[in-house]
């Protein structure tokens, strides 16, 4: 094996753990079921998206499979600022009106 493909596997593997360790506390630190519920599907919508946009990385042709970083990093900041807004409404109901 060459050595920038062991560097991308191990990069790879080093990303998915990442990925896995946030998930898992970003459902543990919840402090309701609704939030928790929310956090859950969150998480799994995001995991799809990062999917599908490594997937577009990986099969497009070059300079196309490139273009793919100008949505991503609009949708990110964007996905990222609306779903805390949504979770911070959530744990607030939650404390407002415990179920």
């Amino acid at each position: 094996m060459q050595p920038g493909t062991i560097v991308g596997i191990v990069g790879l593997a080093i990303g998915i753990c990442g990925g896995i360790v946030g998930t898992y506390f970003s459902i543990r630190n919840t402090n309701g079921p609704k939030e928790r519920s929310f956090v859950i599907k969150a998480s799994a919508m995001t995991w799809v998206a990062v999917a599908v946009f490594l997937s577009a990385l990986l099969l497009l042709p070059s300079p196309y499979n490139q273009l793919m970083w100008i949505p991503y990093g609009l949708l990110l900041g964007f996905g990222i600022r609306k779903l805390n807004e949504m979770q911070k409404r959530i744990h607030d109901e939650e404390i407002t009106f415990p179920s």
